[in-house]
């Protein structure tokens, strides 16, 4: 395992841009995000998709959650977001609010849900979001913890439990942890609450109503 260090308050570029090298090259790479520490590969390659897989310990089918640098990147990648993903998104992107939006075309099997649906969101950490303009592209960020074990904030951690799995590590320090993004579905014809989290639904229910 190759570990990158890299300073949030002042990136260098140099290095964000050889993460995203490995991503390109179908490698699984170990990345901050603002809660907690992430498995980052690039969701329109399936071996990279089967190595996230392999490196969490965990079967198929379960989707991986995706991240992107900005409004204007999911977009492109994914479409224009429904009225009620506009007004989230513009709302409490970047931030820890994931939307379940309908899949693009090439994604790699086992990213998206069963219902041919993604979940994507706009991290709050400027070293993320780097790494998803120094990719041009969406990344995976599922947790980077084996299956069954706690995720974590500490790059330390992930380099003892995982770094005989993986190929890279994007050390950007502890994460500022919390609680996990708040996932709401607007797939949809109706909006639905998937998972609470960090974004109360009154919050996100407030924005709706405008």
């Amino acid at each position: 395992m190759q570990r990158l260090v890299v300073d949030p308050k002042s990136i260098d570029t140099t290095i964000v841009r050889k993460a995203a090298d490995a991503i390109r090259a179908g490698q699984v790479v170990a990345i901050p995000t603002d809660t907690l520490y992430g498995l980052a590969a690039d969701p329109f390659q399936l071996d990279a998709v089967q190595k996230v897989f392999s490196v969490k310990g965990r079967e198929s089918g379960r989707g991986l959650p995706l991240v992107a640098a900005s409004i204007e990147q999911v977009e492109r990648h994914v479409g224009p977001l429904p009225i009620a993903g506009e007004q989230l998104a513009a709302e409490f992107w970047p931030g820890p609010l994931t939307l379940i939006l309908p899949a693009p075309p090439g994604l790699a099997v086992d990213v998206g849900g069963p219902m041919g649906t993604i979940a994507i969101r706009v991290p709050a950490h400027d070293v993320t979001r780097a790494l998803c303009r120094a990719v041009d592209g969406l990344i995976t960020a599922t947790s980077a913890n084996r299956s069954g074990k706690p995720p974590t904030d500490s790059p330390d951690v992930v380099a003892l439990t995982l770094g005989s799995s993986l190929d890279v590590l994007l050390d950007a320090g502890k994460t500022p942890g919390g609680p996990a993004s708040t996932i709401v579905d607007v797939s949809g014809a109706e909006v639905r609450l998937v998972r609470a989290g960090a974004v109360t639904w009154e919050s996100i229910d407030a924005c709706l109503r405008g």
